[in-house]
C-alpha cells in the first residue's frame, strides 16, 4: 500500500459536479489500495470574490494583512468540507483539515508566508484510522496561532510539502491541462506534451513563465526527490512526470519555450563606478520585497556606468520610485523605464552539452526583426528581454526552430 498525495486546483473543484468528480477519483485511488491525502484549492473564482470584498470594505486602501489572510483562507475551508462530504457520500471515511489542524507551521509573513515545519501527527492518525485526509491548500498558522497564507500558487506548495513530510510515493497535481507542454498550446498549435521532464528543467520553466506548477513546489520536490505527476482532472491520460534528471531517458536540446509578459525595465545612467554602488541601488528594492531579474551593467567609461534591470510589472512604479531615491543619493538622478517588455526563454537539459543554442536563438529572432534588449543565461536556459508586442511571434518561431525543426530532423 502506497501513500499518494493528490492536489486539485480551483478549476477542478469549480462547482458541485466537479467536486463530485474529484471525489470519485480520490475514492478510486483509495479502493486501489492506497492511503490518500488530497489537497484542494478554493473553488474557481472564490478567492477573487473574497479579494473583491476586501477591496470594497477597505475602499481600495490596504487591508490588514492578518485579517486579509483570515478572509481569503475561507475559500479552501469551504472546498475541503464539501469534498469530504462528497467522499463520504460514496461510502468512504474522510476528514477535512484546515492549515492549523493539519500541522502546517509557517513564519508570520502574512500573505506570503514560508513553511517552517509540518507536524504530521494528526494526518498520520487519520490515515491509520482508515480515513481519507482532505487538506486545505494555501494556508497555515504562525507561531502565535494566526492564520497565514502562502501566496500565489500556495496550494501546489502545500501539497508537495505535505507529500515530502509524509514520505509519499508521489504527488499527483491535477489541473485543467493534461501535462507539461513544450510551449503554451494556446500560442503554439504544434506544442508537444512531454512524457517526462527533469526537476531542473521544470524549475527553470516555472521561473520564466510556465504556469503549470508553482516554483516553490518544484523546489520542494527536487530537494526531497519526490516525483510529481501532472495530470488532467477531466480526461483519463498519463500526463507528465517531473522526476530527477537521471530518470529522463531522452534529453531534448530544448524542452520548452516560454514567455512572461509581466515584465518592466528600469535603467539608471551615469552611476559612479565604485565599490558598493550596486548594493546601494538594489538594497532598497530588496527591502521592499521587489524581485529583480535580469541585470546589465555597462563597461565603465570616465568613472561612471549604466545599470539596467527588470522587475515584475506590478512592482514597476514602486521600483522606479526607489531607483530615483537611490540615484539621487548617489548624485546621478538619470532614471527611466519601459513597461512594455516581455521575457522569452528556451530551456533544456541538452543545452549542457550542445554548443550554439544561444547563437541560434539570436539568429532566429534577428530573422524576424526582433531586437534583443537584455540577455540572461544559466546552464540550461537562455532568456531575452524584447518588446512585448513581439512575444507571441518569438515563442512560435523559436518553438518551430528548436522543437518542431529538431523533431523533423529526427
Amino acid at each position: 500500500m502506497a501513500l499518494i498525495v493528490q492536489k486539485f486546483g480551483g478549476t477542478s473543484v469549480g462547482d458541485v459536479a466537479r467536486i463530485k468528480n474529484v471525489a470519485e477519483r480520490v475514492v478510486a485511488t483509495r479502493r486501489a489500495g492506497h492511503d490518500v491525502v488530497v489537497c484542494v484549492s478554493a473553488m474557481s473564482g472564490e478567492t477573487n470574490a473574497l479579494v473583491a470584498l476586501s477591496d470594497a470594505i477597505n475602499e481600495g486602501g490596504p487591508a490588514s494583512p492578518r485579517e486579509y489572510d483570515v478572509l481569503v483562507s475561507t475559500g479552501e475551508q469551504k472546498t475541503i468540507a464539501l469534498l469530504a462530504m462528497a467522499i463520504e457520500g460514496l461510502g468512504e471515511s474522510a476528514r477535512s483539515f484546515t492549515g492549523g489542524q493539519m500541522g502546517m507551521r509557517t513564519d508570520s509573513a502574512h500573505t506570503r508566508a514560508r513553511i517552517e515545519r509540518i507536524e504530521t501527527e494528526a494526518l498520520r492518525g487519520a490515515l491509520d484510522a482508515g480515513e481519507i485526509c482532505v487538506i486545505a491548500g494555501f494556508q497555515g498558522v504562525d507561531p502565535d496561532g494566526h492564520i497565514t497564507t502562502l501566496g500565489r500558487g500556495g496550494s501546489d506548495t502545500s501539497a508537495v510539502a505535505m507529500a515530502c513530510a509524509l514520505g509519499a510515493e508521489v504527488c499527483e497535481i491535477y489541473t485543467d491541462v493534461d501535462g507539461v507542454y513544450t510551449a503554451d498550446p494556446r500560442l503554439v498549435p504544434f506544442a508537444q506534451r512531454l512524457d517526462r521532464i527533469a526537476f531542473e528543467e521544470m524549475l527553470e520553466l516555472a521561473s520564466v513563465g510556465a504556469k503549470v506548477l508553482q516554483i516553490r513546489s518544484v523546489k520542494f520536490a527536487m530537494r526531497y526527490g519526490l516525483p510529481l505527476h501532472v495530470r488532467s482532472s477531466f480526461v483519463e491520460d498519463e500526463g507528465t512526470w517531473v522526476v530527477p534528471e537521471e530518470d529522463v531517458m531522452e534529453r531534448l536540446v530544448v524542452s520548452g519555450v516560454t514567455c512572461t509578459n509581466n515584465e518592466a525595465k528600469i535603467h539608471v545612467r551615469n552611476v559612479p563606478d565604485q565599490p558598493g554602488i550596486a548594493a546601494r541601488l538594489f538594497t532598497p528594492l530588496s527591502d521592499a520585497g521587489i524581485v529583480v531579474d535580469m541585470i546589465i551593467q555597462n563597461l565603465s567609461r570616465d568613472g561612471s556606468t549604466d545599470v539596467t534591470f527588470t522587475v515584475p510589472r506590478t512592482d514597476y512604479s514602486r521600483a522606479l520610485e526607489l531607483a530615483h531615491q537611490a540615484s539621487r543619493e548617489m548624485g546621478c538622478d538619470d532614471v527611466g523605464g519601459d513597461e512594455d517588455i516581455a521575457k522569452v526563454s528556451v530551456v533544456g537539459l541538452g543545452m549542457k552539452d550542445h554548443a550554439g543554442v544561444a547563437t541560434r536563438m539570436f539568429a532566429v529572432l534577428a530573422h524576424e526583426g526582433i531586437n534583443i534588449q537584455m540577455i540572461s543565461t544559466s546552464e540550461i536556459k537562455v532568456s531575452v528581454a524584447i518588446e512585448e508586442k513581439y512575444a507571441e511571434l518569438a515563442v512560435r518561431t523559436l518553438h518551430a526552430a528548436f522543437i518542431e525543426g529538431d523533431a523533423a530532423q529526427d
